[in-house]
């Protein structure tokens, strides 16, 4: 029996900060000192506050320390470990009431959080079967297979109102019946984990942190619709994710969790790993088939639906990981009370990446409905330096952005597509003053116009035109008339694109069209960006009262383009000037102003 557990994240993005070493000089430091065999340390997935990590929880206490170094391995073992004192200006340093938070679940940031997708992300090791049998895993398939028909579970997932977490919201237990209802000797499950929006790494946590609930709910899958096979689809940047996989995958079959004759209830099913090459094109579900057979990854045309002709021509489910992760939980606590969470139309808890220009980044799981303001105000800790929010994207390259002005806008997909954005894998971007809406419209342009897989002509020419109005416009050559092609242009692309790449590639556009107009035309009929961002319409000057001539701008500049003498004021040669900024970065007096 240990006396204490020590969790260390063992995600991505506390892994680039040297959390493994950080989980090997603590092992050391404790056989060092005798405490092997009376401390436990744990290698977890990530535990959601990215902004803090490394991140490092000892229990029984639940002292949350953040910004951990190895460095700081020693003090924690000697004061914390033995003696019992707990190493204070390691704590997270937010307060309640003028006392320093020690537990995770008592910071604002997880408050208003419902963890059940990542419910085991930061809890267990995910690389030892036994952690996750130990939190009732597998109990899910073990009671389907035993005591449920394969319509039995279908109804109870159609019950739970649970909808693809993935894009459009589809609802997963209609899916599973058309898959179940087509007849066939010979069907699949797929698991799309191929995360392709900027800034999203949801799956990527659960994938990491909770590999085996992806495998029971897989298996739950195919014994629904009659499967034996299934192939998780997972992009080759996420070696973590990777590796827990291939280590789950061998363990399950050992236990009999996978292969033959499932709990001696006569039923087979096994998985298989194929690694994608990072197209964005593949997470689209036809795509995504075609790549798994060896193919080009480009879409096929729909109907017939994957339920009916998907993998190798045979009806097959796909579902992506947060979906997948939900189900062994609906399965064990019931439809009612999954359906207890969210809206009317959207059940359960949605997880988002949340990132841009917020205090707080990382994953966030919400139940449906919650307004953006409890996620940026609250949950996010608000916008750095006293900034005022202005925008907030979802959906990656295929959503669209919401203003201020919509800040109390509840969560969930209908009021997503009602405001001109969606739901998406659940990548949030936010924005502050100081963000050009014109030129982030422009980037999700060339995410999107290199990510095209060019099989159809509206998306591989369209978005490439999209994209050279958009630079029109933000370098100053545009007029009235290009703006209203563009728009034009937005909708032709979204009514004659083959899959939903096209469809929603002019979303960040139209957005940003509909609730920054004003930005639009400032570009066009002023040439100006209000927010000082597009460099051709923006320059550099000295303010001669205000420079005292300390020649540190003139130091800094890559080009030369700043003249003058010692103690007397500067001049910038605007056509020299490459508008790096590095200028008024240096500037100390305030003397260089954009305009």
């Amino acid at each position: 029996m240990f006396r204490s557990h020590v969790l260390v994240c063992g995600g991505t993005g506390c892994t680039s900060s040297h959390s493994r070493e950080i989980l090997e000089e603590l092992n050391r430091e404790l056989s060092a000192q005798g405490l092997a065999q009376e401390v436990k340390t744990v290698m977890t997935g990530c535990f959601g506050l990215c902004a803090l990590g490394p991140i490092m929880i000892v229990y029984p206490e639940g002292a949350f320390y953040s910004h951990v170094t190895v460095e700081d391995v020693k003090e924690i073992v000697s004061e914390h470990l033995m003696k019992g004192r707990i190493v204070k200006r390691l704590l997270y340093k937010e307060t309640i009431d003028g006392d320093t938070i020690r537990s995770l679940n008592h910071t604002q940031f997880y408050e208003k959080q419902h963890r059940v997708a990542l419910r085991n992300c930061g809890v267990i090791n995910p690389e030892v079967i036994d952690e996750y049998i130990a939190v009732d895993g597998y109990q899910a398939l073990a009671h389907v297979l035993t005591e449920l028909t394969p319509q039995e579970t279908i109804d109870l997932i159609k019950a739970s109102g649970l909808r693809g977490r993935g894009g459009a919201g589809f609802p997963t237990g209609t899916k599973w019946q058309f898959a179940a209802n087509t007849p066939g000797d010979v069907k699949y499950v797929c698991c799309n984990a191929d995360e392709g929006d900027p800034g999203a790494f949801m799956d990527r946590s659960v994938l990491e942190g909770d590999p085996h609930a992806i495998l029971e709910a897989m298996a739950i899958a195919g014994y629904c619709i009659g499967a034996h096979q299934g192939y998780i689809y997972v992009r080759a940047e996420y070696p973590i994710a990777i590796h827990r996989l291939e280590i789950a995958l061998k363990q399950a079959r050992e236990y009999g969790l996978l292969g033959k004759n499932i709990f001696n209830t006569g039923f087979d099913f096994d998985l298989e790993l194929r690694f994608g090459a990072g197209a964005f094109v593949c997470g689209e579900e036809t795509a995504l088939m075609t790549s798994i057979e060896g193919k080009r990854g480009e879409p096929r045309v729909r109907p017939p639906f994957p339920a009916v002709k998907g993998l190798f021509g045979k009806p097959t489910v796909l579902n992506n990981v947060e979906t997948l992760a939900n189900i062994p939980q609906i399965i064990l606590k019931g439809a009612e009370w999954f359906a207890s969470m969210g809206t009317e139309k959207s059940h359960g808890t949605k997880v988002f990446a949340l990132g841009g220009k917020i205090t707080n980044t990382g994953l966030v799981e919400i139940p449906m409905g919650t307004t953006l303001r409890e996620i940026i105000e609250e949950i996010g800790g608000g916008i750095p330096n006293g900034k005022k929010f202005k925008a907030a994207q979802t959906g990656g390259p295929s959503g669209g952005c919401i203003p201020a002005s919509l800040i109390d806008t509840p969560i969930d997909y209908d009021n997503l597509i009602a405001i001109g954005s969606m739901m998406g894998s659940g990548g949030l971007i936010v924005m502050d003053e100081d963000t050009c809406m014109v030129d982030i419209a422009k980037f999700f342009l060339e995410f999107t116009v290199d990510e095209s897989c060019g099989k159809c002509t509206a998306c591989r020419i369209g978005t490439k035109r999209l994209l050279e109005m958009l630079e029109k416009i933000t370098s100053g050559n545009a007029d009235m008339h290009d703006l209203a092609e563009l728009e034009e242009l937005c909708y032709y692309i979204k009514d004659n694109s083959l899959c939903a790449l096209g469809q929603t590639a002019p979303n960040p556009v139209l957005s940003t069209m509909r609730y920054f107009r004003d930005e639009y035309e400032a570009h066009i009929i002023d040439k100006r960006c209000p927010a000082g961002v597009c460099k051709k319409l923006i320059g550099y000057e000295i303010i001669p009262e205000k420079c005292v001539g300390c020649t540190a701008c003139a130091r800094v500049c890559p080009v030369g383009a700043i003249s003058g003498v010692i103690k007397s004021a500067h001049t910038i040669d605007k056509i020299r000037c490459i508008k790096c900024g590095a200028c008024i970065e240096k500037c100390k007096f305030g003397a260089i102003v954009k305009k």
